[in-house]
């Protein structure tokens, strides 16, 4: 009988409160050997078992899981984790199963009802593995699933750390396929010039390829359809080749769209001219749920120079070049086309390390309890967008994601009479010709009247304090405000105007015959000591600033 049901025919006397449940014990993470062709990945690492222990969970891992990833049993063991000899024995140990790869039909036959499963899924491209899942009564949650548009869903993002390592590897083929180097260099015999990379599709993939590139010295030149990455490539020291064709390509996601035909045949003719020019293209771009479009022709690739190196990151979707062979490096037209598919793999050891802390800290927001529990709450938004099967019923693809109601609008404030003077480094309006008319008449009265009473001593330094505050200005004020702030600007101001008026009193008491001994000398030569500590310390500070943001 279910929690919660009721028995006809029953008094209310004979009705016993049930005895209060045991707490319940820890569940078990069970991680198992990949079986994937070439697959050297493992679901986590040691260094994360031990924090999943503190989270109050028991884990266990099948013997060997990580030995392609150069984690030994011996590893496992000391971080607390129980190694187990066979891969039925832990799945049918596990409560929780960490993989990478979406189960076999045979995995799929060990798993038992109410089992959580944790993986790459890929639920659109995979139907017949989601109906043999729900079948066996589990949960799963498909990491490739995630909300990427919450903030607070990055930490989980799995998609996004490993395509970090699959842009870095693409790099790291590319110029071990090339024949120079990547930097340009003067040697004694003779100069080598830098190497040229265009990387078309500047996503998480193609921006780690365009730094690792331009960290290595080659030229490198990005395009991508969504228009927003242009600052992110030239911030990563690449140049944003845009394509002579109007058309936003920002689709659901963070992902790009497929495009206008008008597009796609202004974009084909951009990569036709960077193909006989650059030396490398790597290609990144994919669509999800659909083939990798065709963005390099046979025709470009013969049109490239003997030597060339062609790295296509979308082999396994088919490819984005028309010769790309999934799987294989293969030489045509005296290009070199790498299709591997496996560039995450071949980075076993970093890329494990950065899927295993996805995936706990997906498991901190599932067991926030902290008592080796987890808790699918559907009412999560990020937990709601993985979870693609619960108790067995599928429920992909999830609803969409709520909008938070945009706020009220302000009140139109009413336009100001006068618009007062702004801040530094800001325009202000121009002043009416009859207000400065007037604005100068009071002010050479007011100086006629101080130079008609004022004694001549009065007027010397009443003129050196014009001065200064003039030099000030000038030298210090009219700096532009990204190379000194405008704090600095104003206190270097009267700084200079302070370092003045001590040199104006220091220089008449200063005499050759003998020492100064007013209290004012002592006094300004002070003075001059800190404003010359403040004007060129500060100077100094913003340089260092500066640095900062210099490679």
């Amino acid at each position: 009988m279910q929690a919660g049901a009721t028995t006809q025919g029953l008094s209310d006397k004979s009705v016993v409160s049930p005895p209060p449940s045991a707490p319940q014990s820890p569940q078990c993470i069970g991680v198992p050997r990949e079986v994937f062709p070439g697959e050297k990945r493992v679901a986590t690492v040691p260094e994360v078992v031990e924090k999943l222990i503190k989270l109050g969970f028991k884990v266990a891992v099948e013997s060997g899981a990580g030995e392609l990833a150069n984690c030994s049993d011996e590893s496992y063991r000391a971080a607390g984790a129980e190694v187990l000899g066979t891969a039925a024995a832990l799945w049918a140990a596990a409560d929780i199963v960490f993989k990478v790869r979406g189960p076999t039909p045979d995995e799929v036959a060990l798993m038992h009802e109410g089992q959580t499963l944790i993986s790459f899924i890929w639920p659109a491209q995979n139907p017949d593995l989601m109906q043999l899942l729900a079948a066996r009564k589990v949960n799963v949650l498909a990491i490739d699933a995630l909300p990427r548009t919450l903030s607070r869903a990055q930490k989980m993002d799995a998609l996004t750390s490993q395509a970090g390592v699959a842009g870095y590897r693409a790099v790291i083929e590319a110029a071990n396929a090339f024949g120079r180097f990547f930097s340009g260099q003067i040697t004694a015999a003779g100069k080598v010039p830098p190497a040229k990379v265009f990387i078309a599709g500047a996503g998480v993939a193609g921006l780690a390829a365009i730094g690792t590139a331009a960290s290595l010295g080659a030229i490198v030149r990005a395009n991508d359809t969504r228009a927003e990455v242009a600052d992110q490539v030239v911030s990563l020291g690449g140049e944003f080749v845009k394509v002579d064709y109007v058309e936003e390509g920002s689709g659901g996601g963070g992902y790009a769209k497929v495009m206008s035909e008008g597009f796609q045949q202004a974009q084909r003719a951009m990569y036709a001219k960077q193909a006989k020019d650059v030396d490398i293209i790597i290609t990144t771009a994919l669509i999800p749920g659909k083939p990798a479009p065709k963005l390099i022709t046979a025709e470009m690739v013969q049109s490239m120079k003997p030597g060339s190196v062609i790295v296509d990151m979308a082999a396994e979707q088919g490819g984005n070049c028309e010769l790309t062979e999934p799987g294989q490096a293969v030489v045509r037209h005296g290009v070199t086309i790498v299709g591997y598919t496996d560039l995450v793999s071949r980075l076993a050891r970093q890329s494990s390390t950065l899927y295993g802390t996805n995936l706990f800290r997906l498991t901190e927001e599932l067991c926030k309890t902290k008592d080796g529990i987890v808790n699918v709450n559907m009412e999560d938004e990020a937990i709601r967008g993985l979870t693609v099967i619960k108790e067995g019923n599928i429920t992909w693809p999830p609803p969409a994601p709520k909008v938070a109601p945009a706020p009220p609008a302000a009140a139109k404030p009413a336009a100001p009479v006068a618009k007062k003077g702004k801040g530094h480094g800001e325009p202000s309006a121009p002043m009416p010709a009859g207000k400065l008319v007037i604005m100068f008449a009071v002010v050479a009265a007011l100086f006629w009247l101080i130079g008609n009473s004022a004694p001549k001593e009065f007027m010397s330094h009443f003129t050196v304090f014009v001065l200064a505050c003039f030099v000030g200005y000038m030298v210090v004020w009219n700096v532009k405000p990204a190379l000194h702030t405008p704090l600095m600007s104003v206190t270097n101001a009267i700084s200079s105007i302070i370092a003045i008026g001590a040199l104006v009193q220091i220089s008449p008491l200063m005499d050759a015959a003998e020492r100064p001994n007013s209290l004012i000398t002592w006094i300004a030569a002070v003075a001059i000591a800190l404003t010359a500590i403040n004007m060129f310390g500060g100077f100094a500070v913003t340089q260092r600033m500066l640095a900062m943001f210099r490679k």
